[in-house]
């Protein structure tokens, strides 16, 4: 008697067609993530790629709702800009074409950290 092992059906995706963070992104992502995770502020993260959009969130502690999702949607790169910074409540904090400049929203949150010192 011998079982045969039947894998699971696997769903197939064509890489191309998930979006993802390229290295670049992902440096200046994980750059910003360090420094609020050195003041204090942030202390996990994940990341998650559909075909759709990317998402890096940002948790101040682990098993909670985010604090911050960096998303990135090509589809609105034409339009308001293909990357947001979405709170907890899901507003939409700030959105733009460039990763840099609207990394700037936690350039307040790090200064109000270091003024307290």
């Amino acid at each position: 008697m011998s079982a045969e092992i039947v894998p699971f059906p696997i769903r197939t995706r064509n890489a191309d067609q998930i979006v993802s963070f390229d290295r670049r992104e992902l440096n200046t992502i994980l750059s910003k993530y360090g420094q609020l995770v050195a003041a204090g502020e942030w202390r996990d993260y994940a990341l998650n790629m559909t075909m759709e959009a990317a998402v890096f969130s940002v948790f101040r502690r682990t098993g909670e709702t985010p604090a911050y999702r960096i998303e990135k949607r090509p589809k609105n790169a034409n339009r308001q800009g293909q990357y947001a910074i979405i709170g907890s409540d899901g507003r939409i904090e700030k959105r733009g074409h460039d990763l840099r400049l609207a990394l700037r929203i936690f350039d307040r949150k790090l200064m109000r950290l270091t003024d307290k010192d």
